[in-house]
């Protein structure tokens, strides 16, 4: 198993938000009962069973791992969502998206694969019908300055976005609440895992993760879901 598939186990959201957040997301982008909503790198479904179940629309997910969507499909099931949310496993990176095939399209948590939110919004736009809506999470800095990173601060991430031919329309930003919710899930794994047997680059890995939440991410990190209008 890899590392996040290790220490996501516990997690229902896998990003640092609350399930309030993304339906307050949904209200933005003025989900409504049938609308196809495409979920990029859906993960355990999460947040597609949250909006399916207020907002009654139809969702496609996309997955990469395997376990993952194994996960999210029981979760689905378990939910009585199996008519609305379905889940492809695929590179998303890799998926010939269908032009303006979709009412809305989601990807909460993995703009890196393509580089930063205004490379990812440039991919997924183009599925989404002319006025239809798109919302992606992205890290920001609160202040300009650390180096090694490919972010910008909170106006340039917005600039980014729109760069792209959206008009934002609403953001749901992470509180450091939701950021040690979702680093604490993490530990609890991981100290799990280690105390299992893993070995010490696992252990050194885990340590790396806490000082880097502890020493500047809880507090120079911002993150949020940006929604936006296609122009």
């Amino acid at each position: 198993m890899s590392w996040h598939e290790i220490v996501e186990r516990d997690h229902d959201l896998q990003n640092p938000t609350s399930g309030e957040k993304i339906e307050l997301v949904g209200e933005y982008l003025r989900l409504a009962p049938r609308m196809r909503v495409l979920d990029i790198a859906c993960g355990k479904c999460g947040p597609a069973i949250l909006l399916a179940e207020r907002f009654d629309c139809s969702i496609h997910g996309i997955e990469l791992r395997e376990s993952f969507a194994s996960e999210g499909r029981e979760r689905v099931a378990a939910a009585g969502l199996t008519d609305l949310v379905e889940i492809e496993v695929a590179n998303a990176a890799e998926v010939a998206l269908e032009h303006e095939a979709w009412d809305v399209a989601v990807c909460f948590g993995a703009a890196f694969v393509w580089g930063h939110i205004g490379d990812a919004a440039r991919e997924i736009v183009p599925a989404v019908k002319q006025g239809g809506g798109v919302a992606i999470g992205e890290p920001y800095w609160r202040e300009l300055g650390r180096e090694g990173e490919d972010f910008v601060d909170l106006p340039a991430t917005v600039a980014r976005f729109e760069s792209a031919g959206l008009d934002l329309i609403g953001m749901a930003a992470a509180s450091e609440d939701d950021w040690d919710r979702y680093e604490s899930l993490h530990w609890r794994a991981a100290v799990e895992e280690i105390a299992a047997g893993a070995d010490a680059e696992f252990a050194a890995t885990h340590r790396e993760h806490v000082d880097r939440h502890l020493r500047w991410r809880r507090t120079e990190l911002g993150w949020a879901i940006f929604a936006g209008r296609k122009r």
